[in-house]
């Protein structure tokens, strides 16, 4: 299953979940900042943005002391061109650094993160996000990440027929097959194909705000009436609030990032995770418990074996 792949150019393994915002839900300067950044030539493009992400991470954290958190925010963003429109996926790599850093130290024994970052550093990353928080309302991520693996909920916003499976050049040839779907069935209604060149090993779901928070948001209600509100019910509930801050006419993408690099071809196109959740989902709500319980212990196999990689690492 798991491709043997360790060159300099493999992403981390890390999956995405984004969300692209049109235009108009931009107040101005922003909107005309962003709509000149979309035509602009020389900003990152789909295929190389993870891995400049990536490299800009690595420098950071190799400087002497470490930069936990860039001193300024992203300029770019992950753009997206659908029926005329653009949407914008603002990077926001310093908010995010910021939230992964205070989720680093809630997480780490007392004292953990002495070896990683000296106490002057981290007290100062602390210092600064807080003053960021008391100058606006919300913390507002564009962007989630999940490393060696995608989280249960994150599946629930999509359709099968709303993945997209691209698995690099075919032998012998340099050319880049195009995007296709890799599910039965036509994609939801007025979602194209990623309009965005996919020329790399790449596997996604895309879907409109307005689908992704009625399946959402009909899960919350299926998981609370059968399994309570326990660790799955919060992650959903979560995802469902989050989501509701956002542009409803907004679309919503779950990119497998470099989680790819650990699957081969046929592992990726008989991924069934969506079919398996939207199951498991619908034994819940008929009262279906073997239907349930089968399409969960699939789901959760398959994921068990891409996690338990971290520790062979």
């Amino acid at each position: 299953m798991c491709l043997a792949c360790h060159d300099a150019h493999v992403l981390p393994y890390a999956a995405y979940l984004r969300v692209y915002e049109p235009l108009t839900a931009f107040a101005e300067p922003e909107r005309s900042g962003w709509a000149r950044y979309a035509e602009s030539d020389d900003r990152p493009r789909r295929v190389s943005a993870l891995g400049e992400e990536h490299l800009q991470a690595v420098r950071r954290l190799a400087a002497r002391p470490p930069v936990v958190v860039p001193a300024g925010e992203s300029p770019h963003a992950y753009v997206r061109r659908w029926e005329g429109e653009t949407f914008i996926c603002p990077w926001q790599t310093r908010l995010r650094s910021w939230v992964a850093f205070d989720r680093f130290r809630d997480t780490a024994p007392a004292g953990g993160t002495r070896p990683f970052v000296p106490d002057d550093v981290a007290g100062r990353a602390t210092e600064d996000f807080e003053q960021w928080k008391r100058r606006y309302a919300t913390i507002r991520p564009y962007i989630q990440s999940s490393t060696w693996q995608v989280p249960v909920a994150w599946f629930m916003p999509f359709t099968v027929a709303e993945r997209w499976l691209t698995l690099g050049p075919p032998p012998d040839t340099g050319a880049a097959p195009p995007a296709r779907p890799a599910g039965r069935g036509a994609p939801s209604p007025g979602l194209s194909p990623p309009p965005t060149a996919l020329p790399t090993r790449t596997l996604i779901y895309v879907t409109s705000m307005a689908h992704a928070r009625r399946r959402v948001f009909k899960a919350i209600m299926i998981v609370r009436a059968t399994l309570g509100e326990g660790l799955i019910y919060g992650q959903v509930e979560a995802l469902g609030r989050w989501l509701t801050e956002f542009h409803p006419l907004a679309l919503v993408e779950l990119d497998y990032g470099g989680l790819v690099h650990l699957l081969d071809d046929q592992a990726l196109r008989t991924d069934e995770s969506v079919t398996e959740v939207a199951a498991a989902l619908a034994g819940m709500e008929q009262g279906e418990r073997e239907l349930t319980v089968a399409m969960y212990a699939r789901f959760f196999t398959r994921w068990r074996l891409i996690r338990a990689l971290e520790s062979a690492n």
